[in-house]
């Protein structure tokens, strides 16, 4: 999986408005952490971010998720708020340490009760529910016995997998088993600025198997619980990685990243190996010995759906002096999350770019949704994030202008349009996010919700991104300009 040159996703037909298929799913996401607050309520127990967000100098602000958007108590709101945008699914992910304080042992109802209330409204609205079990909170207490870094955290996996289906597998559907496992391996244990904060290059590509191996074993106890209608996924931020310039040795950097950053989930997921490319380029770290006999067989599971979460493209060259990993746009650090990958340089696409510093470019969507299709043609597809943070505000009159947000729906949206009409799978689109919440190691410093939350009062306010997603949602129709469908 290499991707070196930049393609122009073609243009539409007519100047006409875009149409997509029937059926296709528009939904909103958020995740656990971000958004739920209250987390000592209810039996719920630490999480490795509430640890994370709690040490000195690991978050902006030191800000953390003890009462983020207080979700967990106004969820009602949020949920009637779902329904006035006419959104037809909600991603939402459980709090493993709210459903399994421990990460063994027995459910606790309460937790499970409020996954079930929020579920039931959801379904009352015709909104479909689309569970993700792990958006990155770990309960702390697996981590203090190793973490992702060890085998029996996949164990504790699917046995929490086993509990979710059950007290859930009556109304839900649809399942993911991880979310963007990359983050949670190479920016968890790597580069040190996701939880758990531990910067052991060895330590990330076991962690990186481990949660592939969780992944499968999850389906497995996922699909031994729940009626034979469900679907089963996982969600990957596959990285668009392209080459600065044609040299043979950029090229070299292009596929050491793709091996990094995508073929390392790809590769045991889809087509049952690790590849061998990986495994030479970082066998100065490890020999893979933990892999052991029947694991791949495990991980290779047929799935139902691929999810595919994308904000902006990687551009990456062979560095001249020292690697600039800390232009990759993951956050500074002085540990990489690229391990073997050392001769590896950074670098910021030119053009405009939103409040993260991320470059704005749908075309890189348009490329990697065209490179799945190649790589992958029987594998259905659902964009389970896109979105953008801007600096948001509430004017004079008490509304949220935010005219770039929909600048940047727009071409993405396009760009999965056009991937569409060309023979690309596509079943749904879900924004990131429904809300402002606590942004990981940025804390509330950075909004990427359709709805503006006022953090001192909980106040939501819709922004005008919320009200032009609508509109698209509901009439299916994405307009051949940004202000509307008219």
């Amino acid at each position: 999986m290499t991707t070196v040159t930049r393609r122009v996703a073609p243009a539409p037909a007519s100047i006409n408005a875009l149409q997509f298929p029937q059926g296709f799913t528009w939904g909103t996401a958020t995740a656990a952490y971000q958004i739920e607050g209250a987390v000592s309520v209810d039996g719920r127990t630490p999480s490795i971010w509430d640890t994370y967000s709690h040490t000195p100098g690991r978050v902006r602000n030191g800000d953390t998720g003890d009462v983020a958007t207080d979700h967990y108590h106004r969820w009602r709101e949020d949920v009637a708020i779902m329904a006035d945008l006419g959104v037809s699914a909600y991603r939402f992910s459980l709090s493993w340490p709210r459903v399994q304080p421990t990460g063994r042992g027995p459910a606790v109802q309460k937790g499970l009760d409020f996954y079930r209330a929020l579920t039931d409204a959801l379904l009352e609205k015709g909104i479909e529910p689309v569970v993700t079990l792990y958006h990155w909170d770990l309960p702390q207490e697996l981590e203090d016995a190793g973490g992702w870094p060890e085998r029996v955290t996949s164990d504790r996996f699917a046995d929490y997998a086993t509990l979710a289906a059950r007290a859930l597998g009556d109304r839900v559907k649809t399942w993911t088993t991880l979310n963007e496992p990359w983050c949670s391996a190479f920016l968890g244990y790597g580069s040190g600025v996701h939880a758990p904060g531990r910067t052991d290059p060895v330590a990330a590509l076991r962690a990186a198997h481990y949660l592939n191996l969780a992944h499968g074993k999850a389906v497995q106890a996922l699909r031994a619980e729940l009626p034979s209608r469900a679907r089963t996924s996982i969600t990957l931020n596959i990285h668009h990685v392209r080459a600065l310039t044609e040299a043979a040795e950029d090229l070299d950097a292009v596929r050491r990243i793709d091996a990094l950053a995508n073929r390392v989930f790809t590769g045991p997921l889809l087509e049952g190996a690790y590849p061998q490319d990986l495994l030479q380029d970082t066998a100065g770290l490890t020999d893979w010995s933990f892999v052991q006999d029947g694991d791949l067989a495990t991980i290779h599971q047929p799935l139902d759906f691929l999810g595919v979460n994308y904000y902006t493209p990687t551009l990456v060259s062979a560095a001249t002096g020292e690697a600039s990993h800390g232009s990759d746009g993951h956050g500074a650090s002085e540990h990489s999350p690229w391990p073997g990958a050392d001769r590896v340089a950074f670098h910021r696409p030119e053009g405009s770019t939103t409040a993260m510093g991320w470059a704005v470019d749908p075309s890189g969507l348009y490329d990697l949704l065209m490179r799945l299709k190649a790589e992958f043609p029987a594998m259905p597809l659902m964009i389970t994030e896109n979105g953008a943070a801007f600096d948001d505000y509430v004017n004079p009159e008490g509304e949220v202008s935010d005219p770039d947000r929909i600048a940047y729906l727009h071409g993405h949206l396009s760009a999965v349009q056009r991937a569409i009409v060309a023979g690309v799978d596509v079943r749904g689109y879900f924004l990131w996010s429904l809300l402002d919440n606590f942004e990981w190691g940025y804390g509330y410093s950075k909004r990427f919700g359709a709805v503006y939350v006022d953090y001192p009062t909980g106040k939501r306010i819709p922004k005008a991104s919320a009200r032009w997603y609508a509109d698209v949602a509901r009439t299916g129709t994405l307009p051949d300009r940004e202000g509307g469908n008219q």
